[in-house]
């Protein structure tokens, strides 16, 4: 980056203007990482507190996000999603994104009453019950929960981590042909909140479903929350 120390222009602000270019022309890519502070001032002979300056003056204008463990990155590009039968996984991966995911349980368990009503199986019966981080271009985007019925309970924890459960239940033979589906806002807990990067007990999107076969057997249940500053849903509207 050329710095023009001769110019009247604030070294502050020529900074931002030629990471706000990189940012506008690609070369700095949505989640591209920064370097710190003192790294970025000592390579281009400025002081930190210019730098940090620079930084924040991108950072309120949307184009810089700070996060915790991960220093300062690009802002990625909100995901918009249609309201329609696919995962997660594959609209990531229809989007040119580049999903990956942190199993963060996965154990066999009695259906109690409430999901065994969902499943349309008897209480106590034997279902799988799993949670997964699901990132895009490494940033903390989704935390999925799901229970499936007994036939599924041998997915093993490999095959969450490398595929969508879509996937893995379409290579089983599975067709998902319609599915009931709620959409919200909570609060999100102070796990969920970690797990996001988010302000804890920050505002998340919710996203509840109950996929069917064609014969109409449930074939899986989920609950979602999203970052609602990464994610949203779209849907159109017809006028009858």
């Amino acid at each position: 980056m050329d710095i023009d120390r001769a110019s009247p222009v604030p070294l502050y602000f020529q900074l931002a203007s030629r990471i706000e270019q990189a940012i506008g022309d690609g070369t700095l890519r949505p989640g591209a990482r920064l370097e710190n502070e003192i790294a970025l001032g000592d390579r281009l002979g400025l002081s930190r507190p210019t730098v940090r300056r620079a930084i924040q003056e991108l950072v309120a204008k949307g184009l810089l996000v700070r996060r915790r463990g991960l220093g300062t990155q690009v802002v990625q590009r909100p995901l918009t999603r249609k309201v329609e039968l696919t995962s997660l996984y594959d609209d990531l991966q229809q989007g040119s994104r580049h999903p990956a995911t942190e199993l963060l349980s996965r154990a066999e368990i009695g259906a109690d009453e409430r999901i065994a009503e969902i499943l349309s199986v008897e209480p106590g019966s034997p279902i799988l019950h799993i949670r997964r981080l699901r990132s895009a271009d490494e940033v903390p985007l989704a935390v999925l929960e799901n229970f499936l019925p007994a036939e599924f309970v041998d997915i093993s924890a490999e095959d969450l981590r490398s595929r969508g459960l879509y996937q893995l239940l379409r290579a089983r033979g599975t067709t998902m042909s319609v599915a009931r589906q709620r959409i919200g806002a909570r609060s999100a807990t102070l796990e969920e909140s970690k797990l996001l990067d988010i302000r804890a007990r920050g505002p998340v999107l919710t996203m509840d479903r109950t996929a069917f076969s064609n014969n109409g057997k449930a074939i899986e249940y989920g609950h979602h929350c999203y970052r609602p500053d990464l994610y949203a849903f779209e849907t159109t509207l017809v006028n009858k």
